[in-house]
């Protein structure tokens, strides 16, 4: 869905394709080699070609991955103060539930959820599921 601002919201890009973000969880963020990578724990809807049944202690299927935003030239967050290094950024970013995430315009995206707003400068994200 593309919103009133040029916006396009996560659902509409092929990289998070059958998965749901807004129950997924960030676990840490580091810059590598120019590349920003936000490790999370990621919900797979039943479409998704590794999804599993759940487990019966949980609802639904989770896994580990990684979002990596390749050539990453600046991160902001509204929790860390401006003007710096993204791997200064990064290191001072918390965890947390992801509530949203959209491409503002290319190569500029926004990720919000409990740790705040994160505005990304980078490549074209791309999600991998780590191994179990």
């Amino acid at each position: 869905m593309n919103t009133n601002d040029g916006s396009t919201d996560w659902r509409l890009l092929h990289e998070f394709a059958a998965v749901d973000l807004t129950q997924s969880f960030v676990l840490s963020w580091e810059v590598e080699s120019e590349a920003l990578l936000i490790d999370i724990d990621v919900v797979l809807r039943p479409e998704h070609p590794l999804y599993e049944e759940p487990r019966p202690s949980q609802k639904t299927c989770i896994r580990p991955a990684v979002i990596e935003f390749p050539l990453c030239d600046r991160i902001e967050s509204d929790s860390v103060s401006a003007n710096r290094a993204p791997v200064e950024v990064a290191v001072e970013l918390g965890h947390g539930a992801i509530e949203g995430f959209r491409r503002l315009a290319d190569g500029c995206y926004e990720i919000s959820g409990i740790f705040g707003v994160v505005l990304i400068e980078a490549g074209r994200p791309i999600m991998r599921i780590k191994e179990p």
